[in-house]
């Protein structure tokens, strides 16, 4: 629940902390400022992909009700489904259609065995 600012202090800390313990990697520092290395790699990962995902969120209230969304913030899904027909587009009928249905409407046979 941290603040876009806050997340941004912290990762300049982290990559600051982060620049000190490759300085001790090379003039030979503790086995334990090593294994560190990776923690702080790790956070900082952490904190990008939260800023990322509050960035994100916010991004999808902004254009939300819109007519055009970025791509994005659209659904993935397949190349296909996106270009297929809307369900409403799919059932549409041209006047000409609709006058033949309804003066040729489907004939019903009843079966008897």
């Amino acid at each position: 629940a941290k603040t876009s600012k806050e997340l941004l202090k912290e990762l300049d800390d982290m990559k600051a902390e982060l620049a000190t313990l490759r300085v001790a990697k090379v003039s030979g520092g503790a086995a334990s400022k090593l294994a560190k290395i990776k923690v702080v790699r790790k956070n900082i990962a952490r904190i990008l992909t939260v800023y990322s995902q509050k960035q994100k969120a916010e991004a999808r209230k902004q254009y939300k009700g819109k007519k055009y969304v970025p791509l994005d913030l659209r659904p993935k899904k397949t190349r296909k489904i996106r270009r297929a027909l809307k369900v409403e587009q799919k059932f549409m009928k041209l006047p000409k259609q609709k006058v033949k249905l309804s003066n040729f409407p489907m004939r019903r046979f009843a079966v008897s065995m």
